[in-house]
């Protein structure tokens, strides 16, 4: 636990900062804290709070405050007392306290390391930012034992010799207090001391202004003293001191972005103390871990006054790793320290290297360290001192440093730092400069490689680099002996062997993102030992672990890898290769349901067995695939490209095809399954084309693109009879009627189901029975309807297909509902009860019609405000899946609702949406009811409009031979209706693409 009030207001609990963001709070912790272990009465708090004129409800305030700060702070830290409350900071809890000890220790002692160490807790006013009358009285006292504490330091400081920290507190300490004559003449006698005689006089003319024009006085006789002395020679000359130690190499002048990534660092710094104090940058190579350092070097070098050292450690160089004598030698030669008295055993230099530091204040950064072991006796012990070290690896050895992964930079400092570098045509190309930045990965070295060949050509346009760059940048970012492959060789020369073989194999892998499974499928290693592997590339940012389990190469990293692989024998890439896709098929195939996998089977074959350990090590199949789900396509590209692997470029997407089409993922769909087609287009697997076809047409028709879908599904119908496979060819005449019944034709549809369910050997028995029960809820034949619902139900049983049971107990329940055989109530609970099954299946669209069902039913319970917020989550999904014809559906019903609760402008909106929707679907039915509806809407307030929608959707029904018709020529016939109601119609054929 520790309290910060030498400056703003800080609570930290272990380690982690309390945001205490209530500004009452703050003064009652502020209160709390300038008066600790006291007992602060309601009185005293009050008045912290507001004055003299508190509210009545004063005491409850005050107690709330107190409430909220014992919710924030460790059980007990606030105690009660029958006359108020207090805190009792615990011993090195509260830094006023802490500062109170040392400066008394340091009188006693005439410490000056003390003092520093006292002074060191400060961080600007005492409890800045707190606008209290009683705070800043209180804090002012501290202000004033501050400013008292660097005086007696100073004076000890002089006597002995200034050290070069004390001119800046001084002059810090005399902004502050400005008619302080002490601190001024005090700050005079180091000026003086230093050499800086012109300074020191104009200190003099300084506060003799200051003081004449706020007081009207002149300084004292002292003071005066002080002055004359300086005029006339008197003093003891200024100090000869050598000049500071600076040997940091030069930092770059276009040092960009990572504002917040160095504050965090800055500010860590400051705040912890005098020290000592270890920060590490690590990062993959090229990330700017040595500009980052020398850059927060430069910020933070006057708080090190003494010197400032640098060695490269050559962790990951060419060179062998620096041995910590070597080391030792290089930074007490800095110091200069003389050959002669460097003794030559490790422990001796440790030695010699710790006193040297023990009275300094020192900056040193430790570029490229290799390891934590490197480090361990090189690291400062000393207060007043930091350690900056950078490295490729992650030193996981070293305890209590404050440590920074650093990443690459964002896309616009990547910008930013490329027109630094080339100049400002760079922003007059800003696509070319985005794409720029992306070939290079938003790696800083790439972008400065690749920025100095645009600076250094200039007639090219930004346009030009990126021809350069070309699909493969890496080769391109060089300049002179720098370059990128260069700066990963030495990281991947550094690795043994066994993490090498692993790291090339990752070459041979479509996708820059993967697990432990994927790199153990690809390498043919055990389990355990990629892992090993993969935490070893982590460590050295050779591979990024964005999330638990999760690895990703970057871009330019991947490309290094490819070209590593590239040097295998071509039959062990295609073998490595094959054990991915293998995993992969496996792992598709795992999230069908054990009742549908006969189907996935009957397209692709039994699947070989999978290695044991692969098998076990996928838990959540549903999941995982739901993470490689972007990467698909790439592992169908891989396969298309290798002769000997085509057939994965097929069945891949084909395992896959159930978990991404009843997720929506119909974009996954069709890209992997056109990039399969255009791999199969030499016709010989005539099999695996009807396959494509037949899933590349569910993206058509649930995209409602129903002409292209029925063509795709008739060719493949075709090529499946050719090859004599009876039960795909029936499966995907099932598919044909259901783009039939989509398209309205709902008896031509149910013909061919029933066809199919006559002559299909062995029988279908399962998705025909979807399509007819279906077909005839849609046409208002409930007794029908029920018979098959009900055999659809069964079948599911025996199948062993949970997932569907919500879609078909939901149709069942409107069924009964429509044939009087339950009442409204019973099946509104029934709809809810199959709404919460669809829910934990993860199914979309079903979801959208479960809620559509559940609104229709409470509107009919007169609960309208219930039915619209059912019916805007339907719509809401529809139009997050891209389906046209569910949303104008959707859109119908929530617009009929408006209209029983009386709001007809609100309803017609909706209509007019609804036909807008119907009629990007394309789809005969939902047109020609949203013309009803908005027809029915219309009849008041525009009766020749009304007529005309009317009678639109009045041939249009009657073309379908659609219930509907029946409300609509009631309309015609009323001209004042309401259009009537809504019916509910279940869509779940929309499902039935496979068998």
């Amino acid at each position: 636990m520790r309290y910060r009030i030498l400056g703003p207001l800080s609570v930290t609990v272990d380690g982690q900062e309390v945001a205490v963001t209530a500004s009452r709070d703050r003064v009652v912790l502020a209160m709390f804290l300038l008066h600790p272990g006291r007992v602060l009465g309601v009185g005293v708090l009050a008045d912290a709070l507001w004055g003299a004129d508190p509210p009545a409800t004063a005491r409850g305030q005050l107690q709330t405050c107190v409430s909220r700060l014992r919710r924030m702070l460790p059980a007990g830290a606030i105690h009660s007392d029958p006359a108020g409350y207090r805190l009792v900071p615990g011993p090195g809890e509260l830094d006023a306290a802490e500062f109170a000890r040392l400066v008394t220790a340091a009188r006693e002692q005439r410490d000056p390391v003390l003092y520093r160490q006292a002074l060191d807790l400060w961080h600007g006013e005492a409890l800045t930012g707190i606008d209290s009358h009683a705070v800043r009285l209180a804090a002012a006292v501290l202000d004033q034992q501050h400013v008292a504490a660097v005086q007696d330091w100073a004076d000890l400081e002089l006597a002995a010799g200034p050290e070069p920290g004390l001119i800046g507190r001084l002059i810090a300490a005399v902004d502050r207090f400005p008619l302080q004559e002490r601190l001024s003449g005090q700050l005079m006698r180091a000026l003086h001391q230093a050499g800086r005689q012109a300074e020191a006089l104009a200190e003099f003319r300084r506060v003799t202004a200051a003081l004449r024009h706020d007081l009207g006085l002149d300084p004292g006789a002292e003071l005066r003293e002080l002055h004359d002395a300086m005029l006339h020679g008197r003093l003891d000359p200024p100090s000869r001191a050598g000049p500071p130690i600076r040997c940091l190499p030069r930092t770059v002048g276009d040092f960009t972005g990572r504002r917040a990534l160095v504050e965090r660092m800055v500010t860590a710094i400051e705040q912890a103390g005098p020290g000592p104090i270890v920060a590490v940058v690590d990062g993959m190579a090229g990330s700017g871990k040595t500009t980052l350092a020398l850059h927060v070097a430069s910020l933070l070098g006057d708080r090190y006054p003494d010197a400032h050292l640098f060695v490269d450690l050559h962790g990951h160089s060419a060179e062998q790793p620096l041995e910590p004598s070597a080391v030792l030698l290089v930074l007490l030669r800095q110091l200069g320290v003389s050959a002669e008295r460097i003794p030559p055993a490790l422990v001796d230099r440790v030695g010699l290297w710790r006193t040297e530091l023990a009275e300094r204040r020192v900056l040193v950064l430790f570029d490229n360290a290799a390891s934590s072991a490197q480090l361990a006796d090189l690291l400062p012990t000393a207060p007043g001192s930091l350690a900056l070290v950078t490295g490729r690896r992650r030193l996981l050895g070293l305890d209590g440093v404050q440590t920074e992964s650093l990443p690459v930079l964002d896309a616009d400092e990547a910008v930013t730092l490329l027109a630094r570098i080339a100049g400002s045509r760079v922003w007059a190309e800003p696509e070319a400069a985005a794409e720029v930045v992306r070939r290079c990965g938003a790696l800083p070295l790439a972008i400065r490689l690749a920025g100095s060949r645009l600076a250094h050509r200039p007639r090219w346009r930004v346009a030009d680099l990126v021809h350069r760059l070309g699909d493969s940048a890496l080769p391109e970012l060089a300049a002179e002996d720098r370059s990128v492959a260069s700066a990963f060789a030495v990281s991947y020369g550094h690795l043994p062997d066994p993490v090498r073989d692993v790291f090339r194999l990752l070459g041979v892998g479509p996708a820059n993102e993967f697990d432990a499974l994927t790199a153990a499928a690809l390498t043919g290693l055990p389990l355990p030992t990629v892992q090993d592997a993969l935490d070893e590339l982590v460590d050295v940012h050779l591979v990024e672990e964005p999330e638990p389990g999760v690895y990703r190469l970057h871009d330019l990293l991947r490309e290094f890898a490819a070209a590593l692989a590239a040097e295998i024998p071509a039959a062990d890439r295609t073998e490595a290769l094959r054990g991915l896709l293998d995993q992969q098929l496996h792992a598709a195939a795992a999230t069908v349901r054990p009742g549908l996998r006969g189907a996935v089977e009957r397209d692709i074959g039994v699947l070989t067995p999978m290695r044991p350990d692969l098998l076990a090590a996928v838990t959540d199949p549903s999941a995982r695939l739901d993470r490689e789900r972007p990467h698909l396509v790439d592992y169908v590209e891989a396969a298309a490209g290798v002769p000997e692997l085509i057939d994965y470029a097929w069945k891949l997407p084909r395992a896959a095809w159930r978990f991404l089409f009843e997720r929506g993922y119909l974009d996954d769909v069709r890209r992997t399954n056109e990039r399969a087609l255009s791999a199969l287009d030499d016709g010989e697997n005539r099999g695996a084309i009807a396959t494509v076809l037949n899933y590349l047409a569910s993206v058509h028709y649930r995209s409602a693109r129903l002409d292209e879908a029925i063509r795709m599904m008739e060719r493949c119908i075709a090529l499946r009879q050719e090859i004599g496979d009876r039960h795909a060819a029936a499966s995907a005449l099932v598919n044909l009627a259901v783009l039939y019944s989509d398209a309205g034709l709902w008896i031509k549809s149910n013909e061919i189901a029933l066809e199919v369910r006559r002559t299909s050997v062995p029988r279908h028995g399962r998705d025909e029975l979807n399509v007819l029960a279906n077909n005839y809820q849609r046409l208002g034949q409930y007794p029908q309807a029920l018979r098959y619902h009900r055999l659809r139900l069964m079948a599911q049983l025996d199948i062993r297909d949970p997932t569907r049971l919500g879609d078909t107990l939901l149709n069942l329940a409107v069924v009964k509902h429509g044939l009087g055989l339950i009442s409204l109530a019973t099946a509104r609970r029934k709809v809810e009860v199959s709404l919460r099954f669809i829910e934990r299946a993860g199914l979309p669209h079903e979801e959208a019609e479960a809620q559509h069902a559940l609104a229709l039913l409470l509107a009919d319970e007169g609960r309208t405000a219930e039915s619209a917020t059912a019916h805007q989550r339907g719509i809401t999904i529809a139009e997050r899946m891209g389906n046209r014809e569910q949303e104008a559906r959707m859109l119908c019903g929530l617009g009929s609702t408006r209209m029983r609760a009386g709001d007809r402008t609100g309803a017609r909106s909706l209509f007019e949406r609804a036909l807008e929707a119907g009629l990007a679907s394309g789809l005969p039915h939902p047109i020609a009811v949203a013309k009803a509806r908005l027809g029915g809407c219309l009849i008041t307030d525009d009766p020749a409009a009304a007529r005309r929608l009317l009678g639109q959707a009045r041939a249009e029904l009657a073309a379908l031979e659609a219930p509907e018709l029946a409300d609509v020529e009631k309309s015609l016939a009323e001209l004042g209706g309401t259009g009537g109601e809504d019916h509910l119609r279940s869509r779940s054929g929309r499902e039935t693409m496979e068998s």
